[in-house]
């Protein structure tokens, strides 16, 4: 629901004048991040805890000097709602889909504008559950609370390794691009389509999207 997050933490990197793959890198790599990382969004790590480590791997080892305050919201100030799939999630629950966000807390706020309650049937964000993606009681508490079975579930992430610990519990995944192509992947793997919510928003784009669904 978001844009690509991988190219929000390249970005990240190219503003603080590090390597722009250097954060991707310790998210991934770095045992004090990755640990970090983990604690924070599984809601036992708080955000300046956070923040003092990943400030100082980063000056580890991109060389000068990263102050750690506000480096949350410099991550997260990268990562905008993703308007098209927005509009797919919509066109989905008013086809009677019904559907969960299921979120590491890490991007938590890049939703501020968007009505979660209308727009989804169900969150499972991991600081308030204390599991995260790709653990599967994660994923099986979003079954639990759509009321559906682990195979009746389609995941669409953006991360492939996210889909592979959805698969492990017996739920298929899109490796999600773009909302078109996955629009197309529910259609032609899942036999599932979008419909336009009743009660849409009169904008220029929502009529550009309108003509791309008929």
């Amino acid at each position: 629901m978001t844009t690509s997050v991988l190219a929000g933490f390249r970005a990240f990197g190219a503003k603080i004048g590090v390597d722009p793959g250097l954060p991707i890198r310790l998210f991934t790599l770095d045992p004090r991040v990755r640990t970090a990382r983990a604690e924070l969004e599984s809601g036992v790590r708080a955000d300046e805890e956070f923040e003092a480590v990943l400030a100082a791997a980063l000056t580890e080892h991109g060389g000068g000097g990263v102050e750690p305050e506000g480096l949350l919201r410099r991550i997260r100030s990268e990562l905008e709602p993703d308007r098209e799939m927005i509009a797919l999630i919509a066109g989905l629950k008013a086809a009677g889909h019904p559907v969960a966000l299921v979120s590491n807390s890490l991007a938590l706020g890049r939703y501020d504008d968007v009505d979660l309650t209308e727009l989804v049937d169900a969150s499972v964000v991991s600081a308030e559950v204390g599991a995260r993606k790709p653990s599967r009681a994660f994923y099986e508490m979003a079954c639990e609370r759509l009321e559906i079975e682990p195979h009746e579930a389609v995941m669409i992430d953006d991360l492939p390794h996210n889909i592979e610990g959805a698969e492990r519990v017996g739920i298929e995944g899109i490796v999600h691009g773009s909302a078109g192509t996955t629009a197309e992947e529910l259609a032609t793997r899942f036999g599932v389509f979008p419909l336009l919510p009743p009660t849409p928003p009169a904008t220029d784009w929502f009529w550009r999207r309108r003509r791309s669904y008929r």
